[in-house]
């Protein structure tokens, strides 16, 4: 899917936000994951999330206000940071002539082709959702990783920032909606490296059907939607890389079943393209169609972009510098990125005594708030344990701008910064 469920990077699956019209802007009723109408919204999401509601703010999403105390507050429970709020609101994948809209546009216009704008489209909700829409709606087990603090970005013990896009799925489903794409930003607390980031952008894909569909077919339920959604994918697939060599592959998620990964052999290797497969049945059945069958499928926009495009680094998606936007063009899929940097990384290595609560994740948070997008990577080099029993890590992090040159006076600030706050954070012991 958009997100493979593992103990290392846990990933789930993933019609424009409702709004009014207001002195001619546009005007959310509240930001909740997705409204129809004042009336669809439970009296338990208007209880839970009464601090949704609009308030002045730096920031808005989809026409609602959301100040900072909404999401960054100083509570033991919430591990959102500035930089991480700072990018709510964004959408990149809103922007027709960026590498993420681009492709966005490109799966639209495949599904509307091909199912004659059977498809509605969202691509604006709200990424601010409750614990029940983000894993329990989706079937994701209690004491699943990705359900940690070291993987999701918590506002509240009940409100977190979306992971995956399929945090809309239950409730588009119990309002009708039978045949939808949901594209959007999701966030996920992640390691720093060229191809992750704590905030990127998935589109999820699902199709409800009918007993009519598949009873004249010879075929069951299942294997009837699973069917229809290969051939759906393959297409998919020959529309964005041409004709290229597709194979499936068996994978479990916990919201389908049967779940497969759809691989192409692509610039000779093969590449995992979408997971996949067919929705369970209690998910159908919770959201009033249990005579129904669904397929749904999910992908990472970057993850394709960055192929599609040859971008070599996933921070270049957030890059404002001309030099990167001015290469891309509305519709022109798989137009070819050219670096325009050459600065070298500067390394700085780190080593400290580990503590019991230690978590990678926790290290990257620290490294990437002080940071930002100055950081490339941080991997770990070394570890071993003493006589003692204390561990010790070792760090190098790589610090490289990809539109200008750092000075060894900044990186040294840097590193220095990240020391003192690593100490004092993270409980550890520096060497």
């Amino acid at each position: 899917m958009a997100m493979v469920i593992s103990s290392v990077h846990a990933t789930l699956f993933a019609r424009a936000s409702f709004f009014c019209q207001s002195n001619g802007l546009r005007i959310f009723r509240s930001c909740l994951p997705f409204s129809s109408s004042a009336a669809s919204v439970s009296n338990h999401n208007l209880s839970l999330k009464k601090w949704r509601q609009p308030v002045l703010s730096v920031l808005d999403i989809g026409g609602v206000k959301i100040s900072r105390e909404d999401v960054v507050r100083d509570d033991p429970t919430n591990n959102v940071p500035d930089n991480i709020f700072s990018k709510l609101g964004v959408q990149l994948h809103r922007r027709d002539h960026h590498p993420l809209g681009i492709l966005k546009n490109a799966i639209y216009e495949y599904f509307d082709t091909n199912y004659s704008n059977k498809f509605d489209k969202f691509d604006d909700l709200c990424p601010i959702v409750s614990v029940k829409e983000n894993f329990d709606d989706v079937l994701v087990p209690e004491d699943h990783v990705s359900r940690s603090y070291n993987d999701t970005y918590y506002v509240d013990p009940q409100t977190v920032l979306r992971c995956h896009t399929s945090a809309h799925q239950a409730e588009l489903l119990r309002s009708g909606y039978t045949n939808f794409l949901v594209t959007g930003d999701v966030y996920r607390r992640d390691s720093i490296d060229s191809t992750h980031y704590p905030v990127f952008h998935q589109m999820e894909g699902l199709r409800v059907l009918s007993p009519e569909d598949w009873e004249t077919s010879g075929m069951d339920a299942t294997l009837f939607a699973a069917t229809d959604l290969k051939k759906c994918l393959e297409g998919l697939a020959s529309h964005l890389f041409g004709a290229v060599e597709m194979r499936w592959v068996d994978t479990y998620f916990p919201f389908t079943n049967p779940s497969f990964e759809l691989e192409i052999y692509f610039k000779e290797k093969w590449l995992e393209v979408l997971g996949c497969g067919v929705t369970e049945q209690e998910i159908l059945k919770r959201n009033g169609k249990p005579n129904n069958v669904a397929w749904a499928f999910g992908l990472g926009l970057e993850r394709l972009a960055m192929v599609l495009f040859d971008i070599p680094d996933i921070r270049l998606f957030w890059s404002n510098d001309e030099r990167f936007t001015s290469q891309f063009s509305r519709g022109q899929l798989g137009a070819k990125f050219k670096p325009f940097s050459k600065y070298p990384p500067c390394y700085k290595d780190m080593s400290f005594w580990i503590s019991e609560s230690f978590t990678e994740n926790n290290l990257c948070e620290v490294v990437r708030g002080i940071a930002g997008d100055l950081v490339e990577e941080v991997q770990l080099i070394d570890n071993f344990t003493n006589k003692k029993g204390m561990t010790s890590h070792c760090y190098r992090i790589a610090y490289r701008s990809m539109e200008r040159s750092l000075t060894d006076e900044e990186i040294n600030d840097l590193q220095w910064k990240v020391r003192e706050q690593v100490e004092n954070k993270l409980n550890v012991v520096l060497r």
